[in-house]
């Protein structure tokens, strides 16, 4: 099974960025409040989204005042984070280059971290102990992600279209659903929890495809793209309502505190 530095983390989405922006479904208010809330923010806090992709939810902390550092190693992400337009009256996002392992951030300079469907693929050792070394006394952690749903029918079959890739299956096994449990165990943190929340995206057949393909493991071309597109048209045909079918997720959020 492959390693994550075999994976090429932060390579692998080049070229997806745009999709990746429009594809990828967003995060429950209820995680955003639980997270402000947990992590003690507020407009005068700064939070550092730690591979942050294309910005989705560095622009949701930025809409409730939380100043934001974007940081993301991949250009292409970035550049689409950077030129995508805030709400009104959002904080200020700044964003920069850096790799959840060597973030390039100060010590002790931010109030909490965030890492949105992102921390998978860091070494996690490494990762949390840079994530120590920048925050703040007492600065909290999230770790946050999308996971499907396992007892919805159609998102239980639109996962084993996924699951079927072959990368997918490498990526999905060694860290599907257990991505967050070395926080558990580290010993630079304490006060660690996992809290969840509903979470679900509608999706038009386009929009069930571009959501698929927007993965890093998604075939790019050729006959497996084409199968891949026919098997997702097929499940979306089974289970469309009115021109739609509903990815139902829990979003799963693991918090712990700077010791």
């Amino acid at each position: 099974m492959a390693d994550r530095a075999d994976l090429k983390p932060t390579e692998r989405f080049t070229g997806l960025a745009n999709l990746y922006a429009v594809a990828r479904p967003s995060y429950p208010t209820e995680a955003i409040d639980f997270i402000i809330e947990r992590c003690q923010l507020n407009d005068r806090s700064t939070m550092a989204d730690v591979g942050c992709g294309t910005g989705i939810a560095t622009r949701l902390l930025a809409r409730r005042g939380v100043a934001m550092i974007g940081v993301e190693p991949n250009d292409d992400m970035r550049q689409r984070a950077e030129a995508e337009q805030l709400a009104p009256g959002s904080a200020q996002i700044v964003f920069t280059k850096g790799r959840g392992e060597q973030t390039g951030l100060p010590d002790s300079s931010v109030d909490a971290i965030l890492c949105a469907q992102a921390f998978h693929w860091f070494e996690p050792e490494e990762a949390l102990k840079e994530f120590h070394r920048i925050l703040k006394p007492s600065g909290w952690v999230a770790l946050m992600w999308n996971e499907r749903d396992r007892f919805d029918p159609f998102t239980t079959a639109y996962g084993a279209i996924v699951r079927a890739l072959r990368e997918s299956r490498e990526v999905e096994m060694k860290f599907g659903g257990k991505a967050g449990e070395p926080l558990f165990i580290s010993p630079l943190f304490e006060d660690v929890e996992r809290t969840a929340f509903a979470n679900e995206q509608s999706v038009d057949e386009q929009g069930l495809i571009m959501r698929a393909c927007s993965t890093s493991y998604s075939p790019k071309e050729g006959e497996a793209l084409e199968r891949f597109k026919m098997a997702l048209q097929d499940v979306f045909r089974q289970f469309e309502q009115d021109g739609r079918v509903t990815i139902k997720y829990e979003t799963a959020v693991f918090t712990g505190r700077k010791i």
